[in-house]
């Protein structure tokens, strides 16, 4: 009886975004080799100012260049860029614990998973600015309304993913608004994922944040309504429909009372309006019924195009 081959092992690909990370990135990549000696090392230099590239690439990483700033196109480069059957995401600050990386792959390999995220605990006090934990605590408990998600940690940088959803991932994301993108992602694939604890640990000297409170809250703020509106449309336009219809039985309650008692229309351009807010509520409510089907359509093809690039 002839020998079974031994089964293939798994292509792993770790990419690592960075922005001006030339200070922790050299130490990141030298640990990700021995943690992870077959592994592919790829840095995506995000128009960095410093010596972020030539640094990561005499540690050993082989460097793409992306020359559009922001995180989200870093990302996309590197998912465009890198063939691999696992790919291990993280951020070039050395803020995460790369050590639990082959347990986490471990369990990744052995649950057939599509996404495992590395939910951040503190290891000390200042991990986090106090604005970007109220934040993240907000924009957490936003996608559990609007999409159902839960996600303890969805701007977590630190996750690992199957080929099938890098693959079959697409999005206009060009920065912070990345992380939110992909877990919305997962669940439109309906795909098996999980979370685990990992410590997170404060910025070495040198590093600093390129995160805006304001101005990228704001922005993860507009993506997230518009992601919304692109995969749940028919709950967005009907909650705009109802409002709609509310307002418009506001005005024309008075309208009709008025007319019964005199019959009379004293106020007729108020009418018009009450009119013209029913029929808006209507169309709202036809456009996200037809929404609502593309929508559907598009995450068929989504979940096909995952299948189909699936290796293991």
């Amino acid at each position: 009886m002839s020998r079974q081959p031994p089964a293939p092992q798994p292509k792993i690909a770790m990419v690592i975004p960075c922005h001006n990370e030339a200070s922790t990135i050299g130490t990141m990549v030298k640990q990700a080799r021995k943690l992870l000696p077959d592994a592919e090392i790829v840095v995506c230099d995000n128009a960095s100012d410093d010596a972020t590239a030539a640094v990561a690439a005499k540690a050993g990483a082989t460097v793409l260049h992306e020359a559009r700033k922001g995180k989200g196109h870093a990302v996309r480069r590197l998912f465009y860029g890198v063939d691999a059957d696992i790919y291990v995401m993280m951020d070039g600050d050395g803020t995460y614990d790369m050590a639990v990386l082959p347990k986490l792959l471990e369990q990744f390999r052995r649950e057939r998973l599509a996404m495992l995220v590395g939910t951040r605990v503190e290891t000390k006090q200042d991990c986090y600015r106090s604005n970007h934990r109220w934040g993240n605590q907000a924009f957490n408990l936003a996608l559990r309304v609007l999409f159902g998600s839960r996600f303890c940690d969805v701007f977590s940088g630190y996750r690992i993913f199957s080929r099938g959803f890098v693959k079959s991932f697409a999005t206009d994301s060009g920065g912070f608004t990345i992380e939110s993108a992909m877990t919305v992602h997962a669940l439109e694939l309906r795909a098996a994922c999980a979370e685990v604890p990992t410590a997170y640990g404060a910025r070495p000297a040198g590093s600093v944040s390129k995160l805006s409170t304001w101005r990228d809250g704001l922005r993860i703020l507009l993506y997230i309504s518009a992601l919304f509106a692109r995969e749940r449309p028919l709950a967005c336009y009907g909650l705009l429909a109802g409002m709609l219809a509310l307002l418009a039985t506001g005005l024309f309650v008075p309208v009709l009372q008025t007319y019964l008692a005199t019959g009379l229309v004293p106020r007729f351009p108020t009418l018009i309006v009450a009119g013209c807010m029913g029929l808006a509520a209507v169309v709202c409510v036809v456009a996200g019924v037809i929404l609502q089907s593309i929508a559907h359509t598009r995450r068929e093809a989504k979940q096909l195009a995952c299948m189909a690039a699936q290796r293991f």
